[in-house]
């Protein structure tokens, strides 16, 4: 297995062991896909070395339905073209127990931000600030999962000979979760708490880590759990690295490693 390949199968391992961001109907009323657990197994499809972590993480799911005979995919990634205008896509087609399903899957990276909005969903956000979780769940609400039913959606569900009163919509819904630094051991009532991933600090607050080594995967590796065998980096490199990202207003993704051997993924982040 060459490196790329290994990089690759560490992040799709890392997507794997992420678990869904809820598990009741709680939230905005969409149900999530509950797969029964499964062995990890190889990642055996390709990648492009430039594909984005959406995409990526797309393949990577397909890889794993694969994996249940009771599942079958029909279809995925089904662009809905109204003329020559493209009005949206479907992500998967499939059939589990022969029943068929249109699935949406989603995987992101969130920071709990009390300053944004007023509800415990509303507080998380993306780490540039520019997405968040309410966001997202609206579009799969009010865009995504209701262009099933648009008539320019007809002609491919009818290639594929399933009926779409039979349709039932399902959410594949991942995500990595990181909380303030000084509230780490928050609970949270609506979203599952294993998706706590790690926590973030302001580039201001870095100095208080000042005897501990860095490494700064990058955005796809963000999908990886933490490596110790990797070229970690002294504070005083890793905070002039960081300044590059503070300045172009980018929140990295870091691994830190404290001189007790203890491993933390954290947010660097540019805002306070």
């Amino acid at each position: 297995m060459d490196l790329n390949s290994k990089e690759i199968q560490l992040q799709y391992e890392g997507f794997l062991q992420t678990p869904l961001l809820w598990k009741s109907k709680e939230i905005f009323g969409l149900e999530q896909l509950n797969l029964p657990k499964k062995q990890v197994t190889i990642f055996e499809g390709n990648i492009q070395k430039n594909l984005r972590l959406g995409k990526r993480v797309e393949r990577f799911v397909y890889n794993e339905l694969n994996q249940y005979e009771a599942i079958t995919i029909l279809k995925e990634n089904i662009q809905i073209q109204d003329g020559n205008t493209t009005i949206g896509e479907i992500d998967c087609l499939l059939k589990q127990w022969k029943k068929p399903i249109h699935l949406e899957i989603v995987y992101k990276f969130y920071l709990y931000d009390k300053t944004v909005g007023s509800t415990e969903l509303e507080h998380w956000i993306g780490p540039n600030r520019k997405d968040s979780l309410v966001k997202k769940l609206t579009k799969l609400k009010e865009k995504q999962l209701p262009l099933l039913f648009k008539p320019q959606t007809k002609p491919s569900l009818e290639k594929l000979k399933i009926c779409v009163n039979e349709i039932k919509q399902l959410v594949y819904f991942k995500a990595q979760l990181f909380i303030p630094y000084q509230q780490q051991y928050s609970t949270f009532k609506l979203i599952n708490n294993n998706c706590i991933n790690g926590f973030y600090i302001n580039f201001q607050e870095l100095s208080q880590f000042s005897e501990c080594k860095f490494y700064i995967p990058t955005k796809v590796n963000w999908l990886q759990e933490i490596k110790t065998q990797v070229n970690w980096v002294s504070f005083k490199k890793f905070k002039l690295a960081i300044e590059l990202f503070i300045q172009s207003k980018t929140s990295p993704l870091c691994w830190m490693k404290q001189p007790n051997g203890k491993i933390y993924k954290i947010f660097i982040v540019w805002w306070s």
